[in-house]
């Protein structure tokens, strides 16, 4: 896209966002750049208050303005979920915040990180996709990107309205809302239905009946309001879901050389170890929310997970196959580096 400039001097600017030390770096354009950035959550969501916003705004601070901002909501026309990689890809608007999984097909790659139990915390899930983006083993599926950063969320529960689930056999028949292919798979391999909905379309399929619930955070129940019509949560830390936050690259290109800089040295490895931390402090929200109901939080011990695990193996197996024919050479080692970056990272 063509970014909104005007003509505008300023000043040197020092340092990294949230106070990493760095030399001073001169900034020389005279060029206003105004950059368009797109999710797919509420203002009030953590994507927005917690990260994308005082990223960007500082941005702002350590250029002097050279760098503004407009962020784009849920509640705008650049909001919904399936269209964030295709508006940075298109010059829409110049960055999104996005789920890997939505539309299925996107990022196959990645959905491997997604399988049942690669992923039990975020910071560890969210280093080990980072290095395979970075050791080249994501195909090209983020070529036509600037990738500013690749993550995951904390292991998922099972939330449900009617039937609560304390083994996998008590998922059969029960309509779940999922993030994407690899979840869709586990659900559907234990006989549930999977439903790809939009987050803003999660809470009116619960009230009304056509969802029996979903499998995701904490975070996104309390995002979406859901434990007004919730009574069961499964803490099973089943999956973990992929993000990207992605640049258009003719965005990207048309900054100067200083502006580029600092963008580099505030994302990728710069924002990792705030990952984890944020999704700690998301989660908190919708479990707190819960315990205030009284609803009932069943937590699946790691005897009864490595059990799980085993059931779903035919599953993963299955799935991994399956991927040869959407471009992904070897899927099967791409699984197991990300199971032991994982367990590198989480030791």
């Amino acid at each position: 896209m063509k970014l909104h400039t005007t003509r505008r001097g300023f000043m040197a600017a020092t340092g990294l966002f949230a106070g990493a030390l760095a030399a001073p770096t001169v900034l020389r354009a005279q060029t206003k750049y105004t950059l368009k950035i797109s999710h797919y959550l509420p203002p009030t969501h953590g994507f927005q208050t917690d990260f994308i916003q005082p990223w960007a705004e500082n941005l702002k601070q350590k250029t002097n303005g050279a760098i503004d901002y407009k962020i784009y909501d849920v509640s705008t026309a650049f909001g919904r979920a399936d269209r964030q990689a295709d508006q940075v890809r298109a010059g829409v608007v110049d960055i999104a915040l996005g789920l890997c999984g939505i539309p299925r097909g996107r990022f196959p790659h990645s959905s491997v990180i997604e399988l049942p139990f690669v992923v039990e915390r975020a910071e560890s899930g969210s280093r080990a996709l980072w290095q395979l983006y970075k050791e080249n083993k994501l195909g090209n599926e983020y070529a036509p990107f600037k990738v500013l950063l690749l993550m995951t969320h904390n292991g998922a529960l099972i939330h449900t309205v009617d039937r609560p689930v304390k083994q996998l056999s008590d998922l059969k028949g029960l309509r779940i809302r999922s993030p994407g292919p690899a979840v869709n798979a586990m659900l559907e391999y234990e006989g549930a239905s999977a439903l790809a909905l939009p987050p803003s379309q999660i809470y009116e399929g619960l009230e009304k009946g056509s969802l029996d619930g979903l499998a995701t955070t904490w975070d996104l129940v309390a995002a979406v309001r859901a434990n007004e019509v919730l009574k069961y949560h499964t803490d099973c830390r089943l999956y973990g879901a992929a993000f990207y936050y992605l640049m258009n690259k003719n965005s990207f290109a048309r900054l100067p050389k200083e502006l580029q800089t600092l963008i580099d040295e505030t994302t990728g490895e710069a924002l990792l170890p705030k990952v984890g931390p944020w999704w700690d402090k998301w989660d908190a929200v919708g479990k707190a929310d819960a315990v205030k109901r009284n609803e009932e939080i069943i937590v699946i011990d790691d005897a009864e997970r490595r059990k799980w695990r085993d059931q779903l193996k035919p599953m993963t197996e299955k799935y991994l196959a399956s991927l040869k024919s959407e471009g992904v050479d070897d899927p099967a080692a791409l699984y197991k580096d990300a199971l032991d970056l994982v367990q590198k990272y989480g030791a």
